[in-house]
Formats: structure tokens, C-alpha cells, sequence
């Protein structure tokens, strides 16, 4: 009998031990996303210097962009939280702009962050088209 009595204490007590196992668990993870950018890396990066420099030692660019008087290399990064479910929330984001010169020699550097970004509307309307928007079942009737 006095088993039978202690038996739900000790199934509640192995239940709370387990669950305060677990409390060391979070829903919410973070990342690093892309090119986390390095001060001391960054600092080895001088005007003057050639392409092949910057690659050695920052690696190869994410983006590249060609002008008229030189080429820019970004390198982006970003830091996201993501929750147990999949959902990813932006944290902040940053992009480093490494701009040369027509002899490809390191002119400037800029690093921009989220505050640098600039928000644009983007146009919802439709360009109209020929003949009629139809639905699965109107185009299999329409074929008859």
C-alpha cells in the first residue's frame, strides 16, 4: 500500500526533473547569414591596394557591379533570429562596398547598414492582355 500512495509523488517528481532538463531550450535561435565581416580583415584593406589583395583577404564578392570609372564589390551579411517553426526575423543586416578603380586598385571602402536602405513602392497594377483571364474549369468548357 504504501507504494501504490508514493507511486504519483515519484511520476510527478521524474516529471518535473525531465522538464527542467528542457529549460535550457529556446524557440528562437540566431544566424549569421552570408559574409560576417571581420574589423581586422577590414582594416588590412587600404586604398591603393589591387583586387587580388581583397580577395586574398576577404574572398570572393557576392555581388559585383561594373561602372564607367571602376567595379564595386559587396560583401552582404545579415543576422536573422529564427523561431522553432521556421519563421525568420532580420536582425540586421550589413553590406560592405569595396569600390576600384579602371586599374583595379582599391579606391574607398563603405560599410552600410539597414538605416542606409531605402524603401520604395513597388507598382501592383496588371498590364492588360489579349483575350479573357480564365479559370481551370472555363478553359475546359470553352474547349468543347
Amino acid at each position: 500500500m504504501p507504494l501504490r500512495r508514493s507511486l504519483p509523488v515519484v511520476a510527478a517528481l521524474v516529471l518535473g526533473l525531465s522538464l527542467s532538463a528542457c529549460s535550457g531550450l529556446s524557440l528562437v535561435e540566431k544566424r549569421s547569414r552570408g559574409y560576417e565581416l571581420n574589423e581586422d580583415a577590414l582594416k588590412q584593406i587600404r586604398p591603393g591596394q589591387s583586387a587580388a589583395l581583397v580577395t586574398a583577404v576577404l574572398g570572393s564578392p557576392q555581388a559585383t557591379n561594373s561602372f564607367t570609372t571602376g567595379t564595386a564589390w559587396y560583401y552582404i551579411g545579415e543576422n536573422v533570429s529564427q523561431t522553432a517553426f521556421g519563421m525568420q526575423l532580420a536582425k540586421d543586416r550589413t553590406v560592405l562596398a569595396v569600390y576600384f578603380d579602371k586599374n583595379n586598385k582599391v579606391l574607398d571602402t563603405e560599410r552600410l547598414g539597414v538605416k542606409d536602405g531605402k524603401v520604395f513602392a513597388i507598382d501592383t497594377t496588371r498590364t492588360p492582355s489579349y483575350g479573357q483571364d480564365r479559370t481551370f474549369v472555363e478553359s475546359i468548357i470553352a474547349s468543347f
